[in-house]
């Protein structure tokens, strides 16, 4: 068992790691071999899309590994709805709409990162993240 010396939260787009910032000066001020990661990333990714939230766990014998998260929910919303950005002024102007069936979809999908035990849980709180963008679900 290695022992952990640290860990680092990235949010890198699918198959595009690159050296450049952030995720450069984030692992390289950690001693990570910056291009073996974003090979190793970029590799794993290659078939998603989108903003991926990566969890990296750094060793002290400066070694790593990451776990790769699902999406955001608010770029999943943003991406069912066809809009590039939420409200800025969110009960009273709405900038989309996406259905019921869009919002089961995200909740499948994001249910293995969700803080939720059932499907209703957790078409409940991507309902609220809808609703705070800007959002209605329509039936």
């Amino acid at each position: 068992m290695k022992k952990i010396s640290g860990s680092l939260k990235l949010l890198c787009e699918a198959g595009k790691a690159s050296p450049a910032p952030p995720i450069g000066p984030a692992l390289g001020q950690k001693g990570i071999n910056i291009m073996e990661f974003c090979k190793a990333f970029n590799a794993e990714t290659e078939k998603m899309e989108g903003l991926l939230p990566c969890v990296v766990t750094l060793y002290e014998d400066k070694s790593y590994s990451f776990k790769i998260k699902t999406s955001p929910v608010s770029y999943l919303i943003k991406k069912a709805a066809k809009i590039e950005k939420g409200s800025s002024t969110t009960p009273m102007i709405k900038v989309g709409q996406i259905s019921q069936i869009q919002l089961e979809e995200i909740a499948k999908t994001k249910m293995t990162d969700l803080n939720a035990n059932d499907m209703n849980s957790a078409k409940k709180i991507i309902e609220g993240t809808a609703r705070s963008m800007g959002i209605e679900i329509r039936d």
